[in-house]
């Protein structure tokens, strides 16, 4: 929808259809608000503009989280998965990731769709180039065409369009992504802002033409027989299933790029922006791993009517010669064609640090950040921080207090505390490992973490309402089940189960959480238990492995809140804590917190590191005593 909007007053404005935008507006409308959409062209709403992929290690359970509170990332990723597999299925269900495949076709259209039948919610296509102020206040947007629009409050998903600038070797120009231009209207605009900026950079691989790429030599990777799909209201996967490829480089690989090095506009001082350390471009790998031999690459095909190759593992922004060389050079590629080259974008970001935990700026009331202009990569980061800002823009719209996501309740509370209080220095990826709590914040139980809390804000339908609440229903009903009948180490020994005759009576439950014993083997114990609904015995069977941890785990942090103040002293020596990374000495022996709350402020320092700190301060303190 285009036009001018002078009168009308809507409750949130979003500005940038990507991933971020895309939720922030649905999560507004879901709540309530008179929302409008603003982004340059319809048609890209809901791109994926890098790989075409879903999910992962930590990133999974953001994109449950955010199907939780009745999102669209997880419906549109199951709608569009032509290959589903969950990550770490070997390892225990805390740190096991789904991922999914999409046709990027599919995935584009079926978010377009969503967007556009989504009550309460308008698109309007153009270019935000300023905003409406009142005093420091933000009070809506005016586009490049002179269309002013006023809002109560206003999401900013500007993603890579803030003074975005492509680089191929040694060619640079202006773009927000390939194809598109960047937005250096809306940067100096924010440059009024006086806010701390940064420059950050991502890349992508060249796309290949899959018909030029020898798949019969390739090693062939299918995806999960039994799907797992990302929504919980999902009951199958729609779309044909296909098969990625495995590749790898070579000496003759390495040999193509260390020679060409001062051409990557990288190497060659085109780029002044910091890359994403867990995602290095194929030049990278080449330096800092100079001693590996080969580097894995995933062929992934981007779509099940479209030729178009993504080879997962050699972004780059070297010239378009030397790419066709190195990609030339690996094993089934040796005729494949490039259909668009790879390349790297700098861009613009706000320091986070300057946010509240609802994604506000404190010095701009009614203005909301979301995505990669606060300094993430990736989609489900951008999409979850969406959710928050959408949520929350609403709320201030209605005049309601802000709603805050904490770190022991969802992954999406670990994000935004991770961005607020410490910032970045290069971009934010999810993992497991940076949440302390990841055993009680698995992606299985997402819902049950958050759908109540959606509920209660007035963002969930109806629908998935109900359908959450006959779950719980069964839930509780397993639970008590589980518990309401107890064994002593003979009867089950003699059910085939190995424990030790210590005279301790066991429930079902309980056993569950021996790491071999099976939902099998406690039927075999407690028969009635067989006609237990299977989703709802595998669901009590995770918690019930995790159930001993949790509660010492939740004893520990406890314990650790009581201690923050606890003093440091000036001369303790960091490197003789046995357990710290290298990366956190070096960082506390630039700092020198004076004590363990300053010590926590610190990027990337985590619970268990400060007890480690704590253990090894009392224990100095006992041997001067």
């Amino acid at each position: 929808m285009t036009g001018v909007f002078h009168v009308k007053q809507f409750d949130v404005l979003v500005v940038g259809g990507g991933h971020a935008g895309c939720e922030a507006a649905h999560a507004a409308a879901r709540s309530g608000a008179d929302t409008a959409l603003v982004t340059m062209k319809k048609a890209d709403i809901g791109i994926m503009s890098c790989n075409p992929a879903i999910g992962g290690l930590g990133k999974g359970h953001l994109v449950r989280e955010i199907d939780a509170m009745d999102g669209v990332m997880g419906k549109v990723a199951d709608a569009s998965g032509i290959q589903f597999r969950l990550l770490n299925r070997r390892k225990g269900p805390a740190v096991q990731g789904p991922r999914a495949q999409s046709d990027r076709r599919v995935y584009q259209r079926e978010m377009l769709n969503l967007t556009e039948n989504a009550k309460n919610l308008t698109i309007i296509e153009g270019e935000v180039v300023d905003f409406l102020m009142e005093g420091s206040a933000v009070t809506g947007v005016k586009l490049a065409d002179g269309t002013e629009l006023a809002s109560k409050t206003v999401v900013l998903t500007s993603g890579t369009f803030l003074r975005g600038l492509i680089h191929i070797g040694d060619v640079s120009y202006a773009g927000g992504r390939m194809g598109d231009k960047e937005s250096s209207r809306l940067a100096k605009r924010i440059d009024d802002f006086d806010l701390p900026l940064g420059r950050l950079k991502t890349g992508t691989p060249p796309r290949l033409d899959g018909r030029t790429i020898a798949w019969d030599r390739l090693e062939r990777q299918d995806g999960d027989d039994d799907p797992t799909l990302f929504s919980f209201l999902s009951r199958k996967a729609p779309l044909r299933q296909v098969a990625c490829g495995i590749t790898h480089t070579n000496s003759k690989t390495h040999d193509i790029i260390r020679d060409n090095l001062s051409r990557s506009a990288m190497y060659g001082g085109h780029i002044d922006g910091t890359g994403p350390r867990y995602c290095p471009s194929i030049e990278d790998k080449i330096v800092r791993f100079a001693d590996k031999e080969s580097h894995q690459i995933f062929l992934e095909p981007e779509g099940l009517d479209d030729d178009t190759v993504y080879p997962n593992g050699v972004s780059t922004s070297l010239p378009e010669d030397v790419q066709r060389a190195y990609i030339q050079s690996i094993a089934g590629l040796e005729d494949a064609v490039i259909m668009q080259p790879g390349y790297a974008i700098e861009y613009d970001f706000v320091d986070p640090c300057v946010l509240d935990a609802d994604l506000s700026l404190r010095s701009v009331p009614g203005l909301y950040l979301a995505g990669q202009i606060n300094g993430t990569t990736g989609y489900e980061e951008a999409a979850a921080q969406g959710l928050v800002a959408g949520l929350n823009a609403a709320r201030s719209a209605r005049g309601d207090d802000p709603v805050y996501f904490r770190r022991d309740q969802s992954y999406i509370g670990v994000m935004i505390d991770d961005l607020t209080t410490r910032g970045v220095t290069e971009p934010y990826r999810m993992f497991t490992s940076r949440a302390e709590f990841r055993l009680s914040l698995r992606a299985d139980n997402a819902d049950q973490r958050l759908t109540p809390l959606g509920i209660d804000l007035g963002c969930v339908g109806t629908h998935r309402a109900e359908c959450f609440t006959r779950k719980l229903e069964k839930l509780d009903a397993g639970r008590e089940r589980m518990m309401s009948d107890s064994f002593t180490p003979k009867q089950i020994a003699a059910s085939g189960i190995k424990i030790n005759q210590d005279g301790t009576k066991r429930t079902p439950f309980q056993l569950l959480a021996f790491p071999d014993v099976s939902l099998d083997d406690v039927v075999r114990l407690a028969p009635d238990l067989g006609d237990l609904d299977p989703e709802v015995g595998l669901q009590i069977s995770r918690e019930a492995l995790y159930a001993n941890y949790i509660e010492r785990q939740k004893q520990d942090v406890e314990r650790l809140r009581k201690d923050e103040s606890y003093a440091i002293p000036a001369d303790f020596a960091y490197q003789a804590v046995t357990g710290l990374s290298a990366e956190l000495k070096a960082k506390l022996e630039h700092v020198r917190p004076g004590d363990l709350s300053q010590a926590a402020r610190i990027d990337g320092m985590t619970p268990a590191a400060l007890a480690l700190l704590l253990g090894r301060i009392r224990y100095l303190e006992k041997k001067q005593a």
